[in-house]
């Protein structure tokens, strides 16, 4: 390898010589704060409770996972993060062994004083342990449960079922044949069945990171609010759908800067050479607001009020960057421009249990098919999103596997004549000539749909409402915060929503889940059933990545489109604008934490006007 040495290394070394001069100047600087705000409110703070993706980039930084990912390595790279290494991997990626590296500990909190006596709460095997059994607790209700119970945990399933019979708490400290601390250090995980991928799922920091059990017994019923993990970032005030401070963990161990970014990857390579070596998180505090209204976000941003604007909004895209280019005006103050696809999907969902749009008779069918062919998806694209996003063909999203570019199906096209076609056929005709159609019996037929109470979702459901009119179908909207929304939803109180789903791992099982029916509650949000679909979730879990492999995602692919329980729109080109003191961003299609690899330049902030 060969070594450079830059003027920044030649400061630094003379940096080493004076400091008394240094440390007195690093206790005037002012704190480095980055300020950014989200467009959608978090539900809380509990990894094993949480789904949403803005409550999850919260946990991603108080809560570690055994691993995690390269801030720049493309494609996606794991690294250890608290473990040790890599884990030993034996028996056809049925056992795992992970042994964590020592000296890592929680942030400081009451539940710990007394028991220690002061001491600090080291990070043990046993909390990793205790970390899972909590997704298996029918009292947690944790979402993330399916996602365990399809790696077939040795006894962990079993034990679950027998205390949905009893009605018997969980007993933490019954021996788990899969899951045990060999001693204090070392995790191993038993599984009964090949998984390959199991380091993909233990790399969701957000939702598998270490929970001290200290701490959940010291609250009850208060584990969303009140997280305490091992991670760079401590939260010190929430103010519900309004505003989330979190301060560097004073008590963070030593953990430096690195990255592989490929050799011709010139901004990564950049980023690195600023940052390469520097001890982890370089900023001290991080605040966020909620502000769900596209406008005001923008203006903040331009103000100078935020640090980063995370998704510049759809109306002002233009404005930002025409032509996929930075606008020369922003370009000018220093402003950074960050535009990617992003590993997400856009789709409507229906409920497959709703009397109106759901079940699988060929007239219901029928319906969803012709709402799906009924609906201007490029319109959306184009007006309400002004270009920012392409068509979807399935469920699978871009950088994982699953997805093919070159893929195309009919859940793309926008055909009214067919749609109109299949709704003359089964039955849906205007009988009173009103011009809308009623159902097949002769009674009224009115399409319901979540939303939320925002201007840019309204321009989005107006072009849908338009579109469907066309085809004599109506629908009317059901307005509530999006937390309500996704409560609805989860209970399957619902008849059609508009939402997004983003990738938390490479692998496509993850995006298959909303196909099966063992997901239901959780992530098949339109409670799909079928057998065909929990057949191919069963398979692709223990095959290896090749051939084989994705001709089962493509089938999945025609079944969803046969069935039309989700109409897929599109994946999103997301845009990101930071002003020049904020260093090192780059969006990871995976990694949902970014504060512990990004600094603040407080010189810079003479930029903003």
């Amino acid at each position: 390898m060969k070594i450079q040495f830059s003027a920044a290394a030649v400061l630094t070394a003379l940096a080493l010589l004076m400091p008394v001069n240094n440390a007195a100047a690093e206790s005037k600087a002012a704190p480095k704060v980055l300020r950014y705000s989200f467009r959608v409110a978090e539900t809380g703070f509990d990894p094993a409770k949480v789904t949403d993706l803005y409550s999850r980039i919260i946990t991603a930084h108080i809560f570690e996972g055994l691993y995690g990912y390269d801030p720049l390595a493309q494609p996606a790279k794991l690294i250890p993060l608290t473990a040790a290494a890599m884990p030993e991997i034996a028996d056809d990626f049925k056992t795992w062994t992970i042994r964590i590296k020592p000296g890592i500990f929680f942030a400081d909190d009451p539940a710990f004083t007394a028991k220690y006596g002061g001491k600090k709460r080291e990070l043990v095997a046993e909390d990793y342990v205790y970390s899972m059994k909590r997704k298996a607790d029918p009292e947690v209700a944790s979402p993330s449960w399916d996602e365990i119970e399809a790696q077939h945990v040795l006894g962990l399933t079993e034990y679950r079922n027998e205390l949905r019979k009893s009605g018997q708490p969980f007993d933490y400290d019954k021996p788990i044949a899969g899951l045990r601390a060999i001693d204090r250090y070392t995790l191993q995980i038993r599984l009964g069945a090949t998984r390959p991928r199991l380091l993909e799922v233990l790399a969701q920091g957000d939702l598998y990171g270490a929970m001290a059990r200290e701490v959940v017994e010291a609250y009850p019923g208060k584990s969303m609010e009140h997280p305490v993990g091992t991670g760079p970032f401590v939260l010190k005030n929430w103010r519900r759908s309004s505003l989330m401070v979190l301060e560097k963990n004073p008590g963070y161990r030593e953990r430096y800067y690195e990255a592989q970014p490929a050799a011709d990857d010139a901004e990564g390579q950049a980023i690195l050479a600023k940052l390469k070596g520097r001890r982890l998180p370089m900023i001290d505090r991080v605040e966020v607001s909620i502000i769900e209204e596209n406008q005001p976000r923008w203006l903040s941003f331009l103000g100078g009020e935020f640090d980063l604007l995370e998704r510049v909004p759809e109306d002002f895209i233009n404005q930002a960057m025409p032509n996929g280019q930075l606008a020369p005006n922003l370009a000018k103050q220093g402003i950074q421009a960050y535009r990617v696809l992003a590993a997400d999907i856009g789709f409507w969902v229906f409920n497959m249990e709703d009397p109106v749009v759901g079940g699988y008779t060929p007239d219901k069918i029928a319906l969803r098919r012709a709402i799906g062919l009924g609906s201007d998806v490029q319109r959306e694209i184009r007006l309400a999103r002004r270009g920012q996003g392409i068509q979807a063909q399935s469920m699978y999203m871009p950088h994982g596997s699953g997805y093919e570019p070159d893929f195309k199906s009919e859940m793309s096209d926008y055909d009214p004549v067919r749609a109109n076609a299949l709704l003359d056929l089964y039955g849906y005709k205007d009988v009173d000539g009103d011009g809308w159609r009623e159902l097949p019996d002769g009674r009224p037929l009115v399409l319901s749909s979540l939303t939320t109470p925002d201007a840019f979702q309204r321009q989005v459901d107006e072009i849908w409402q338009k579109s469907l009119g066309k085809i004599g179908l109506q629908v009317r909207f059901t307005s509530a915060k999006w937390p309500e929304n996704f409560k609805a939803l989860r209970a399957g109180k619902f008849q059609i929503w508009s939402i997004a789903n983003s990738a938390s791992m490479p692998d496509a099982q993850d995006s298959l889940t909303s196909l099966h029916s063992g997901h239901v509650g959780t992530q098949n949000f339109a409670r799909f059933r079928n057998e065909a679909a929990d057949k191919l979730y069963a398979q692709v879990g223990s095959m290896p990545d090749g051939p084989e492999r994705a001709a089962l995602f493509r089938e999945s692919k025609r079944i969803v489109a046969a069935y039309m329980p989700y109409k897929y729109k599109l994946h999103r080109f997301i845009s990101d604008l930071a002003w020049p003191q904020l260093i090192g961003y780059r969006r990871h299609p995976f990694k949902l934490g970014f504060w512990d690899v990004v600094d603040i330049d407080n010189s810079q902030r003479k930029a903003a006007p």
